[in-house]
């Protein structure tokens, strides 16, 4: 049985828009004119047709350079997929994947696609050498693991392409690198013009304080499956899911495994669409699972960082982000896989569960890509924090969890009022603190039969916690994360004695 090389399919080619020809120029008027060892940095938003504009660079070049041309990924999908497309330009390319271990045959090609780990090791093991490159070409070039392969191509034109020039590790940064930023059309000039489809962004305000942030800037798996595989955040999400995309093809982005196949037996159990996709995958499994995402008009694929970049699905018709996330690019790939524009869609739904709008601001919203480019620091450190983010947020209880302190008329308080009441009378700040806390115990030990029933009822109100001693130290003034964390575990703590002793004091009378 003959296997199907899929290096050897060719893409259609792709017709050039106005404005993509008029970033190729842009781009070509540095290669005729800068240094021949210059490094250029190209900025377009996913959907934009990045790959296509490149593909066109290398054709070009071609055409009058007496050089050969690197295009450099970092996943094979990526690499099968450029490959293709650079044969529907008439580029004749060779990848250079795990089983090319030599290059007998480089003569006979002027353009290599390869992964850049794997060109690494082939040019480390000195087997196998491209010479004569005059142009090297990275696609999501804001990874760093490029930069391993700059010192061997130190006399070629390097252009990296991105929809999001800020460095995926802040102490690396793009300008470090390249000299110079080109950025194109916006999201929003994309979708007035008829390219890109226009995104309606839902936000569910979510308490992120339990969270914590690796080392690597973003927030942790476990931290993030602690927060959305608890209760209320699968009923939170099931019910945005409801409202806003019923039986609409819908990806949902998970921060770890667990909560993914979380998501997948809440949504199974409730008689939806849905399967679940993450690294862990055959390959097999993928295809049969993106098949049937295709062919399945309401499908639901619930999955974690694999369908982020190297994924095309046009029908897609939401986005729901349920997780959070401090990565400025994420954000945009994310919400990227439903922009495809198709001739019965020109919208499509993003439902956001971890404040990620909030943060970043709206998909389409102005981005000024030449300061992140030259001051990313500077940018980051002015993203708005969890915090100040919660302090706006006004807590509704969920209707499923109201049900379930039915026996109790009042439920919320005045945080801000109670914190002035409290000052004008020269009483500790704390005791605003005690009066919640006494009115969640009474709410527990109203609407149970014993200690043990009304304590696990207490589980119910963490976001509620969460919002209430937010508004307190936001009367406090400026207060460390520490303490607003150390404050939330006190009060639960606290909350947990108190409910211990209404219970007491009801034995006794």
């Amino acid at each position: 049985m003959v296997n199907k090389d899929l290096s050897i399919e060719i893409e259609e080619k792709k017709e050039l828009y106005g404005y993509q020809k008029g970033d190729i120029d842009k781009i070509f008027e540095r290669l005729d004119n800068a240094p021949s060892d210059y490094h250029l940095l190209y900025q377009l938003p996913t959907g934009g047709g990045k790959t296509v504009i490149f593909s066109e660079i290398v054709r070009r070049f071609l055409s009058k350079h007496d050089k050969k041309v690197v295009v450099l990924t970092h996943r094979i999908e990526l690499c099968k997929q450029t490959s293709k497309m650079l044969k529907g330009f008439d580029v004749k390319n060779k990848i250079i994947n795990s089983k090319i271990k030599e290059l007998p045959d480089q003569n006979e090609y002027s353009c290599f696609v390869a992964m850049v780990e794997t060109l690494k090791n082939r040019l480390n093991d000195e087997k196998l050498m491209i010479d004569n490159v005059g142009l090297v070409i990275i696609d999501e070039a804001h990874y760093n693991s490029f930069r391993k392969l700059f010192s061997q191509f130190k006399k070629s034109f390097i252009l990296g392409v991105t929809a999001t020039p800020l460095s995926s590790n802040i102490k690396l940064p793009m300008h470090h690198n390249y000299s110079e930023l080109i950025v194109g059309d916006t999201i929003q000039s994309l979708i007035d013009k008829g390219f890109l489809a226009k995104a309606t962004t839902y936000s569910y305000d979510v308490g992120l304080t339990s969270l914590k942030v690796g080392i690597n800037g973003d927030y942790t798996v476990k931290s993030s499956d602690d927060l959305y595989m608890n209760m209320v955040m699968q009923e939170k999400l099931l019910h945005a899911y409801t409202e806003k995309s019923l039986r609409k093809k819908t990806l949902i982005f998970n921060n770890g495994i667990n909560t993914s196949l979380y998501v997948y037996q809440t949504f199974k159990e409730a008689g939806f669409p849905i399967k679940h996709l993450d690294n862990t995958t055959s390959a097999e499994d993928r295809k049969d699972i993106l098949q049937w995402f295709k062919k399945t008009p309401d499908a639901i694929l619930t999955s974690v960082g694999i369908l982020t970049t190297g994924f095309d699905e046009p029908t897609v018709e939401s986005i729901i982000l349920n997780r959070a996330t401090k990565s400025l690019t994420l954000y945009f790939q994310m919400i990227g896989r439903g922009s495809r524009k198709l001739a019965n869609k020109d919208s499509f739904i993003v439902i956001d569960l971890g404040n990620n709008a909030l943060r970043f601001g709206l998909w389409n919203d102005p981005i000024d890509w030449q300061h992140i480019f030259k001051s990313p620091e500077f940018y980051l450190e002015n993203l708005r924090d969890d915090a100040e983010i919660e302090s706006h947020f006004k807590y509704t209880m969920p209707e499923a969890i109201r049900k379930m302190f039915s026996k109790s008329t009042e439920i919320t308080i005045d945080i801000e009022a109670e914190f002035k009441k409290i000052t004008a009378k020269n009483l500790r700040s704390k005791e605003v603190i005690d009066r919640s806390i006494d009115q969640h115990a009474l709410m527990c030990v109203d609407n149970t039969t014993d200690l043990t029933a009304a304590r696990m009822l207490s589980k119910l109100l963490n976001d509620d916690i969460e919002s209430r001693v937010i508004r307190y130290v936001n009367c406090l003034g400026k207060t460390s994360k520490n303490y607003r964390e150390w404050l939330i575990e006190d009060y639960k703590t606290k909350l947990n004695i108190a409910i211990g002793k209404k219970y007491r004091e009801r034995l006794i009378f």
